[in-house]
Formats: C-alpha cells, sequence, structure tokens
C-alpha cells in the first residue's frame, strides 16, 4: 500500500503480507520525502538552523524551533527573557491545536468521514491566520530564536488571541456530535490498533499513543520547560489502548491547550524578547519595508548612523553567527505527537558539529505492525490514522 494509496497517510509505503483480508505481516517503508534537514544544519550558523528544523515536521513547526532554541541556549547558558518564554508557550499550544486538528481531519478523510475532515481543515485555517497575524508566516515561521524570538508580538494580538478561544470553544462541541458519538466512526475506531502499555514503553512510543494506553507521561509536567509549572492544565489520560482513545484524547488536549493560551495571554508582562547579550541577540530588532520586504529606512539610518564597529559587527554576527561554547546537549519538548529531542554537539564554533532529532513521528511509526497484525486491511488505516506520522519529520 502506498506511497501514492489514497487512504494512507503521507509519502508512506506499507507492504503487507495478507491471508484473505486478514494481515499477516507489516511493514512500514520511509524515506520518500528524504531532504537531508539535520545535515544542512551542520553547515548554516546556529540561527539559520531554525530555519531547517522548523520544515521537518511541518505540522509542528513551533516545537521544532522550541525544542532547538532550547538546546542552542543550554550550550550558550543563557535563558530567553520571561515574555520570550510566556510567548513561545502560547504559540506552542496554538500550534498544537493545529496539528491536532490535521489529525482528526486526517483520520476522518481516511476513514471516509469526509464532513470531519472539512470542519478539521476549516478550524485549522483560523489557526494558521492567527498564526501569521502573530509571526508573519503561516508554517515554517522561523520566529524563534536562538535567545528568544525575532520580535515583539504585533500590536492588537490580545484580542486575536480571545477571538480564537473563543471560536474554537463555540466549535468543539461540533465534533462530539459529529463523530466521537457517531456509531459507524465508534465501529472503525473501537478495539482497533490495540496497544497497551507495556507495548508501548518496549518500542519507545510517547505522547497520545502512550498516555491513551493509561500512562500520563507529558514533559510539560514531568520535566516542565518554558515555565510549564506555572500553568494550570490537566494531562488527559485513557486506558483502552485504542484508536478511540486516541481520537478521544486529542479532542481533550485541544481543550486543556485553549486553558493554556487563555493563561499565557494573561501572563504576558512588558519587556524584551531577546536576551541583552549583543554577542547573541540575532539579529537587531527588524523593521520592515513597507513592501513587505526587506528593512525600512529607518532602520537602515539606524544602524548606519551608529559607529562603524557596530555596523561591522552587525554585518559579521548576521553571516559568520556567534560562537557557541564546546559540549553536547540534548533537550525535549512535548510536541503534539510525543517526545521530540534535539541532540546538538558544539566544538565551540559558529556551526554545529552535529544536529539530530528525536522526532516522535519516526519511534512511533515502530508501532504500526504491532498494531495492525492479525487485524484487517481497512483497520491498517485507521491504526495508521491514530499514530499521526509526519513523514517530514521522519524521513528529515
Amino acid at each position: 500500500m502506498g506511497p501514492q494509496h489514497p487512504s494512507t497517510h503521507g509519502v508512506l509505503r506499507l507492504v503487507l503480507e495478507l491471508e484473505g483480508e486478514t494481515v499477516q505481516q507489516a511493514r512500514s517503508v520511509i524515506g520518500y520525502l528524504h531532504t537531508g534537514i539535520e545535515k544542512n544544519c551542520e553547515y548554516r550558523t546556529w540561527t539559520q538552523g531554525v530555519t531547517f528544523v522548523t520544515r521537518a515536521d511541518y505540522l509542528s513547526p513551533i516545537f521544532s524551533e522550541v525544542g532547538y532554541c532550547l538546546a542552542v541556549e543550554k550550550l550558550l547558558g543563557v535563558e530567553a527573557p520571561r515574555r520570550a518564554q510566556v510567548a513561545r508557550v502560547l504559540l506552542m499550544e496554538i500550534n498544537r491545536i493545529g496539528s491536532h486538528l490535521v489529525a482528526l481531519a486526517t483520520g476522518g478523510m481516511e476513514l471516509g468521514a469526509l464532513t470531519g475532515m472539512t470542519a478539521g481543515f476549516r478550524e485549522r485555517e483560523e489557526v494558521l491566520h492567527l498564526l501569521e497575524f502573530l509571526t508573519g508566516l503561516r508554517m515554517n515561521h522561523a520566529f524563534v530564536r536562538p535567545g528568544g524570538l525575532a520580535q515583539d508580538l504585533p500590536d492588537g494580538w490580545e484580542e486575536r488571541v480571545a477571538d480564537f478561544v473563543a471560536i474554537m470553544r463555540k466549535r468543539l462541541p461540533d465534533y462530539d456530535n459529529l463523530l466521537t458519538g457517531q456509531p459507524i466512526w465508534r465501529q472503525r475506531l473501537e478495539n482497533v490498533g490495540y496497544l497497551p502499555v507495556d507495548g508501548c514503553l518496549a518500542l519507545g512510543a510517547t505522547g497520545p499513543i502512550l498516555r491513551a494506553a493509561g500512562l500520563p507521561w507529558d514533559l510539560r509536567k514531568v520535566e516542565p520547560y518554558c515555565g510549564y509549572e506555572e500553568y494550570d492544565f490537566d494531562v488527559p489520560v485513557a486506558t483502552e489502548a485504542d484508536c478511540y482513545a486516541r481520537y478521544r484524547l486529542r479532542v481533550e488536549e485541544i481543550r486543556q491547550s485553549l486553558r493554556i493560551i487563555e493563561q499565557a495571554a494573561a501572563k504576558m508582562e512588558p519587556g524584551p524578547v531577546m536576551v541583552e547579550d549583543r554577542k547573541i541577540a540575532w539579529p537587531a530588532q527588524l523593521s520592515i519595508a513597507a513592501d513587505g520586504m526587506g528593512n525600512s529606512l529607518e532602520h537602515v539610518r539606524k544602524i548606519m548612523g551608529q559607529s562603524m564597529e557596530s555596523l561591522i559587527h552587525h554585518f559579521k554576527l548576521v553571516t559568520e553567527g556567534f560562537s557557541v561554547p564546546a559540549g553536547q546537549v540534548y533537550t525535549a519538548v512535548e510536541s503534539p505527537r510525543g517526545e521530540m529531542g534535539f541532540h546538538l554537539v558544539s566544538d565551540g564554533g559558529t556551526r554545529p558539529v552535529r544536529v539530530h532529532v528525536r522526532d516522535p513521528s519516526f519511534v512511533n511509526l515502530q508501532t504500526m505492525p504491532a498494531m495492525s497484525e492479525g487485524g484487517m486491511v481497512a483497520d491498517v488505516i485507521a491504526a495508521v490514522a491514530s499514530i499521526d506520522p509526519v513523514m517530514g519529520g521522519v524521513d528529515r
């Protein structure tokens, strides 16, 4: 099946050994989307690396940016300012909602629930509109930078975020009416793709797959980062360990993300969004020209009007980048699919020696045979949809 099969998830090939309609053996074949993202990072400065990692798991780009930047900041021994930390949480939770909506929408599409797909992508547009307003881009934002953010949130962000939360709260019950209690939906998902907690742990599965099997493992709670310990939210857990439990879990996680978004908006205090150290703060706060391209003339005048040394420094910082102390580090964030970790190695230069991403889609994809073997071909599709793999992250 695949990689061009209309009911498979992304550019993934499944090799199935069948007896009639029953799956005897299942293997996943990957590599159709390989982009060399990790290798590319080793030929770029530490800041430029953000624009590469954000393209791996393209459904949750903010998480890649934050995880990578937290790793760089750990090597540098710096911490982003308070406002930047809160803004990162705000952006990640908005992104988590968008990612889960795609999981519901594509899962619905693959199982024939086309109204679920159109509803899911309709709400995801709200997410992308909001992210475009906050960061300037719908996807691949490169908005989170080592040391903070590229620039401050735009004027009027509070109203836009509040409007978004209100819209989502109003539309979320539609999913329960449309899917949760729907008999056909339940028949397609209940007792399908079963993977108990010991199987999850043996295969390294994290995220909704692990929590749907009964283990409340969420890095935001067990190993907090970006100040998540200050936020009041629940970690949804189920014990059925099947596709239906994973579906319900994602819907509930959207509700919890809305709670966190409201708290983050309330916590936002005035202040800088980039570290004060001018050797790291890249670039100087940009001021976009009227055509949306390049720097505005006032900004160029400001840079040119400073000393010759500061102009040279600005140029060197952008072209050569800053040096990062030698060492290696691993940091992880809780992405919509599970533990997304970054292993960075520095030799003290302006470029990483090694960038490795522990992508949850890649690890979780190992659970597909365990979920599918012994079941029907139609249930393979439900199982893969419940894993929600993003092949950009798998093949990076």
